[in-house]
């Protein structure tokens, strides 16, 4: 079809529609003469007749009807799916396919489903568990959640919490049958439960010396227990089996419950937090663009309860 038709056969549309050329040319905001114009140049570049005219009446012919009825509702969707679009920019609705981490799911995502559901009723949320770092644009997802340092480069990012750091943790009681280590390399004399990545290999625990600034190591964990799921490992360490490292987020609760207590503080420096990505900044979606914003809300309220610890600690 040859696009150029579609502005005549737009105003075709509404003639018919009114059966009055002076009706249509008032709501379409053009004068009556341009319009009358307008069709009989539809008229001739189809070659066909599509209304008739007198002085005082207008009807459709034949060929009229049938291009009428086929155009018209065609031409009303085609208006609604537009308005619906701008509408989408005042309210957000749709459904959004999110990537993330367990990690960033449990802590960032799921205790705030139900606020974010209220706030926005008209849209959907799709979590797609993926620890490894995913091509969202190829998984068909909107945005993703990442640790920062992890994030490709073509990605716009925006932080969604304060700067992280990894804990190792045990509970009281292992500390005292065991006792606490002072520098990682007393590491070995305890248990040190192990977290299998996704690409099959251990995790190793990451350390930067508090006296020579910059010097960062990494130590081989060495335990019973190896497990390729976070939540385990932390119930493990919540039994007094042994010690793990993971993102200090991940295990607040049980320490400010007392349930788990952090060794080895000074030698675990802050890093980048997690972010949530999107492909472009270039006509975001409102959905995407209301779940950011959400998120980036929540990130202010964590860094005041980080700070807050940080000054009884």
């Amino acid at each position: 079809m040859d696009p150029s038709l579609l502005p005549s056969l737009a105003w075709f549309a509404h003639v018919a529609h009114h059966r009055s050329f002076t009706k249509a040319a008032a709501e379409m905001g053009v004068s009556r003469a341009n319009l009358s114009q307008n069709v009989k140049a539809l008229e001739r570049r189809l070659n066909v007749k599509l209304l008739y005219r007198t002085t005082r009446d207008m009807s459709l012919t034949e060929e009229g009807r049938r291009l009428y009825e086929v155009w018209y509702p065609a031409l009303v969707a085609l208006e609604r799916t537009v308005d619906a679009l701008h509408d989408e920019r005042d309210e957000p609705s749709g459904l959004i396919r999110m990537n993330t981490s367990r990690v960033a799911a449990k802590t960032l995502i799921e205790p705030h489903l139900e606020e974010f559901s209220a706030r926005f009723p008209k849209l959907g949320l799709e979590l797609v568990m993926d620890d490894g770092l995913a091509n969202i644009v190829a998984d068909g997802c909107d945005v993703g959640i990442r640790i920062g340092e992890s994030l490709a480069p073509h990605m716009i990012a925006v932080p969604v919490t304060p700067p992280l750091e990894m804990a190792v943790v045990g509970t009281p009681t292992y500390f005292e049958r065991y006792g606490e280590p002072a520098k990682p390399g007393d590491l070995i004399r305890h248990n040190c439960l192990r977290f299998r990545q996704a690409s099959g290999a251990i995790h190793p625990w990451e350390f930067t010396s508090p006296e020579e600034p910059g010097h960062s190591f990494m130590v081989e964990p060495r335990g019973s227990v190896t497990t390729n799921d976070d939540d385990g490992m932390i119930r493990a360490a919540l039994q007094g089996v042994g010690l793990i490292q993971h993102i200090d987020i991940a295990v607040q609760p049980h320490l400010d419950s007392g349930a788990l207590k952090r060794v080895l503080g000074t030698w675990c420096k802050p890093f980048a937090g997690f972010y949530v990505y999107a492909p472009t900044r270039a006509q975001m979606p409102a959905k995407v663009r209301a779940l950011i914003d959400f998120l980036v809300g929540k990130r202010e309220l964590m860094t005041i309860l980080f700070a807050a610890r940080q000054g009884t600690q």
